[in-house]
């Protein structure tokens, strides 16, 4: 059973998806990912106004919502990345997604207009501090990739996740607050920028029901003998833990 969120920020759409194909390649069940990105080039790609993609018809609304659906439910019959499309967050606007997280949200229904990505990173464990770093960092053109990890691969997905591209948080967070910004994401909540209780619920629920896809497809992986490189326990405590490079962070679901 999945047991922690280990999460990480990239500048760059590609140097996500690239972390994304490594943590497939390693055996972590695609249902355990997922990629939410506002790279204004991925977003043009699945836009009416783009040709060349098989989702060129996933437009904002309903539409965008079915797309990162289809992302999520894809699971171990194809890779992650193929599932991608254009989901309308509340307060954001379009951003490229698929996967458990993606899933969350459009889970969420009503909720989503409450909290939008912010309660669906509660529901995933993340700190309310975290979460609007995060929110942030995709509403500046950032990637959010997400894994629910196990105690036997945590400290494998924290190794891939760990690479060239990824944002150092604290350094990002402090370059955000030179310019102004209060640390609080307001943009997805009408309450000030601060999670309500109800939206953190509904997140929780949503990432419960997407937590009995990923459960399956973790117990196959560890029967094949899949997700078995780490480099420790993965049982380390307290809300978040950061690694040595402080670009990934770990936190208990």
């Amino acid at each position: 059973m999945t047991n922690r969120t280990v999460a990480a920020v990239f500048d760059r759409y590609e140097d996500a998806a690239r972390a994304v194909s490594k943590l497939e390649s390693a055996g972590v069940a695609h249902s355990d990912i997922s990629i939410v990105s506002n790279d204004a080039g991925q977003r043009d790609r699945f836009s009416g106004t783009s040709t060349g993609t098989s989702r060129d018809d996933d437009k904002t609304g309903t539409g965008a919502a079915t797309g990162a659906g289809t992302g999520a439910a894809l699971g171990a019959g194809a890779g992650l990345l193929a599932g991608l499309g254009l989901l309308a967050i509340p307060g954001l606007g379009p951003v490229v997604a698929a996967g458990w997280l993606a899933s969350t949200l459009v889970g969420a229904g009503a909720g989503a207009a409450a909290g939008g990505l912010l309660g669906s990173l509660a529901g995933a464990g993340i700190d309310e501090t975290d979460a609007h770093s995060y929110a942030e960092a995709v509403h500046r053109g950032g990637t959010l990739v997400t894994v629910r990890a196990t105690t036997a691969n945590h400290d494998r997905i924290v190794d891939i996740l760990d690479d060239d591209g990824t944002v150092d948080m604290d350094q990002r967070q402090t370059a955000w607050r030179s310019e102004g910004w209060t640390g609080r994401y307001t943009g997805g909540s009408g309450t000030g920028g601060t999670m309500s209780d109800a939206a953190s619920s509904i997140g929780r629920a949503a990432s419960k029901a997407a937590d009995k896809v990923s459960d399956a497809a973790s117990s196959a992986g560890s029967a094949m003998g899949l997700n078995d490189d780490r480099r420790g326990t993965g049982t380390a405590t307290g809300r978040s833990e950061v690694s040595s490079s402080r670009r990934v962070r770990s936190y208990p679901l």
